[in-house]
């Protein structure tokens, strides 16, 4: 519709919401059956009034419905509503009230975010010092809304008054003290927009150090493991270090990379997450100062859109101890992350970044949103936010995925959810 169609130029203009307007808000509350919703509003559609809002939740099997309407004009109108919903909650055997007031709700105020809170358990401790902190800086919880009761339990506040860098260094703190995860993100479209995961490899995707696994079948897993917790946590350069653990494979048969493969496990919740994504419409990426031997396998078993690692230089079926090519480093995944996205035709304000190592720092800081997932300290602190459960689907929620969604879109195709 143009703007010369004489149909748009019939449209009454938007008219701003009134905040002195009489409203009446009809609140019922009682056993959740099927059929309340109709019936109350078939009650109030028997006066013909004007719905301004409409609130419901169902929390263990109990209802409270919420009605914001226009009051019915003519004389004794009003009444004979009021006298209608109490009959008719009476027959459902629920409890009603009427408040008469004036307006619509307040509108929400600058500095808006989405807090999503993960716990396992979650406890009302826990709850009662971020929502304190909330209320402390000044901000207002506008709504909120459960994401998941398992594997964790996720919920979601619609927080505003506060700005959300603020907001996140402020619930960061307490959230540690409170042993749960946080997510502070900015409100609005661009939360949606997110169509590019980047992912690390070793500790992340799957729970393995993959250059250790090569190294048990060396003989030197003890020396390798202790280079590769010190280049972790950054206390070693990650370039310098991979030379090093790389050359302890020097003469290894390169047939062990069949066995290394076997080996790798993926972490709990890793398929449910990719698989969610790929049905959202999300190209998914890994990138890994491990090695193409391995990562290539997991490209063909997840279905992955790109990957990029280190690979292990060969030489009459042996590994050289050196590896070829550009190396996947610290500098280098936050490089593969940009490809990635251009690949993609994706900005990378719209791109996710997931790690657990110093060596994903710059590439955690260059995404849109950047998550350190059972990280070391450094990167739990550097990052846009931290979840320190071992399920690696419990991203979605940061995205504002439902579990119940999740399990949904497996049902349909008979997926067996995580």
């Amino acid at each position: 519709m143009n703007a010369t169609d004489p149909a748009a130029e019939a449209l009454p203009a938007p008219q701003p919401p009134r905040t002195d307007e009489r409203t009446l808000l009809v609140k019922v509350f009682g056993k959740d059956r099927p059929g309340i919703t109709a019936g109350l509003f078939a009650a109030l559609g028997a006066f013909g009034v004007e719905v301004i809002d409409i609130e419901q939740m169902v929390t263990r099997g109990r209802i409270t419905l919420c009605a914001l309407v226009v009051p019915p004009p003519g004389p004794g109108a009003e009444g004979a509503l009021r006298v209608t919903v109490h009959r008719w909650a009476d027959e459902f055997k629920l409890q009603a009230e009427i408040i008469s007031g004036l307006g619509d709700n307040l509108p929400r105020r600058e500095g808006r975010s989405h807090v999503t809170v993960l716990g396992h358990p979650l406890t009302a401790t826990a709850v009662a010092a971020l929502t304190g902190r909330i209320s402390e800086a000044g901000g207002n919880i506008d709504r909120v809304f459960r994401l998941a009761k398992y594997p964790v339990t996720a919920v979601e506040l619609a927080v505003s008054g506060v700005a959300t860098e603020e907001l996140r260094a402020l619930l960061a703190t307490e959230a540690a003290a409170q042993r749960v995860d946080i997510a502070v993100v900015q409100a609005g479209l661009h939360r949606r927009a997110k169509r590019l995961v980047v992912m690390d490899v070793d500790s992340t995707l799957i729970q393995d150090e993959v250059i250790e696994l090569f190294a048990a079948h060396a003989g030197c897993e003890e020396k390798v493991a202790e280079v590769t917790a010190a280049a972790m946590r950054g206390e070693l350069d990650f370039a310098e270090s991979l030379r090093a653990r790389v050359a302890l494979l020097a003469g290894l048969d390169a047939s062990v990379t069949e066995k290394v493969r076997a080996e790798v496990r993926l972490t709990p919740g890793a398929r449910t997450l990719i698989r969610t994504l790929q049905r959202l419409g999300y190209q998914v990426a890994i990138v890994s100062g491990g090695f193409t031997q391995v990562t290539d396998h997991l490209v063909e078993l997840l279905g992955l859109d790109f990957a990029a690692a280190n690979t292990l230089e060969i030489e009459d079926g042996k590994f050289t101890g050196r590896v070829t090519g550009e190396i996947v480093d610290r500098a280098g995944k936050a490089r593969w992350l940009a490809r990635f996205a251009e690949q993609a035709k994706v900005p990378l304000e719209q791109t996710v970044a997931i790690g657990d190592g110093a060596n994903d720092l710059d590439m955690l800081n260059a995404a849109g949103l950047g998550v350190a997932f059972n990280a070391k300290p450094v990167v739990r602190e550097a990052a846009d936010t931290a979840v320190n459960v071992p399920f690696l689907d419990t991203v979605l929620y940061l995205l504002g995925i439902t579990r119940e969604e999740v399990e949904a879109a497996d049902a349909l195709d008979g997926t067996p959810t995580e």
